[in-house]
C-alpha cells in the first residue's frame, strides 16, 4: 500500500472514474477532484469506500488557485499526506482541423489544460517537498507520437503538459519528486467513446482498429494500470518519461 493519499484531477470523466477505482486498491486514500459534479464525485467515492478509506471528493476548479489549494489543503487534512496528483483532466473537443480553429478555442483549451496543469504544479510542488516525495502523472496522447489529423486542439496543449512533465522531473528529482506521463491511443472510454459514437462513419473506425498492432480499441482500465504503475514506488526510478499505451497504433 502506497503511503497518503492520490488526488485525482478529473476524477469524474471517463478515464478518472477508471483511475480512481484502480488507485483505490494500492493508496491509503484517494480524493476525486471535481469542478461541476459533487454528485457524481460522491457516487463514485461511495463505492471505492471498501478500498480507500472513505474517497475523498474535492472541489477543484482548474481556472482557480484557491479551489486547487483548498483541494489539496483538503486531501492532506484527511489523509495526512498526498503521494501522487494525477492530472486526468481535459476540454471535450470535436477534432476541426488546424485551418477551421479560431483563436477562442485555443484559448480554452490551453487555459483548461495546460494553464490549469500549471496551476497544479504550482500549488502542489510546495507539499511535495515538504514532505520529501511525489509525484505527478499526466494524461496526455499518443497524438504527439503519431498525428492523426483534427488532434491539434487536443494535442498541442497537451504537448505542452508534457514539456512542464520533464521540467519537474530535472529540476525537483533532488527534492524526491518525480514526474511522469500516460500517453493513451484510442480509447473507448471518456472523450473516446463520445468521438466513437458522434464522430466519423463506423467503417472509419473500424478502419483505425485495424491499423492497431493489438487489433482492438483501450479501455479505461488499460490507461488505469499504466498511472497506477508510474504513479507507485514500482516506478520510484522513472521520471521525465512518456508511456504510450496504444496497443501498437503509433508504431
Amino acid at each position: 500500500m502506497n503511503a497518503g493519499a492520490a488526488l485525482v484531477v478529473g476524477g469524474t470523466g471517463g478515464l478518472g472514474r477508471a483511475i480512481c477505482r484502480r488507485l483505490a486498491h494500492e493508496w491509503e486514500g484517494v480524493a476525486i477532484g471535481y469542478r461541476t459534479s459533487r454528485d457524481k464525485a460522491q457516487a463514485l467515492a461511495d463505492t471505492l469506500g471498501d478500498h480507500a478509506q472513505a474517497a475523498l471528493p474535492v472541489h477543484c476548479d482548474l481556472a482557480d488557485r484557491a479551489s486547487i489549494a483548498a483541494a489539496l489543503e483538503a486531501t492532506v487534512e484527511r489523509y495526512g499526506a498526498i503521494g501522487t496528483v494525477i492530472f486526468a483532466s481535459g476540454v471535450e473537443i470535436p477534432q476541426p482541423f488546424v485551418s477551421t480553429i479560431v483563436e477562442d478555442q485555443w484559448r480554452e483549451v490551453i487555459e483548461v489544460e495546460l494553464i490549469g496543469f500549471t496551476r497544479i504544479v504550482a500549488a502542489a510542488l510546495p507539499f511535495f517537498r515538504r514532505q520529501g516525495h511525489g509525484n505527478f502523472v499526466s494524461v496526455v496522447s499518443v497524438a504527439n507520437y503519431c498525428f492523426p489529423p483534427g488532434d491539434a486542439l487536443s494535442s498541442v496543449p497537451k504537448a505542452g503538459i508534457e514539456a512542464l512533465g520533464r521540467a519537474i522531473a530535472k529540476e525537483e528529482g533532488r527534492f524526491g519528486i518525480r514526474a511522469n506521463m500516460v500517453a493513451p491511443g484510442i480509447i473507448d472510454a471518456g472523450l473516446g467513446a463520445d468521438f466513437m459514437a458522434n464522430l466519423y462513419t463506423p467503417q472509419i473506425w473500424e478502419n483505425q482498429r485495424k491499423r492497431i498492432a493489438l487489433q482492438r480499441f483501450g479501455n479505461g482500465q488499460d490507461i488505469a494500470e499504466a498511472v497506477a504503475f508510474l504513479a507507485s514506488e514500482r516506478a520510484r526510478y522513472v521520471t521525465g518519461h512518456t508511456l504510450i499505451v496504444d496497443g501498437g497504433f503509433s508504431l
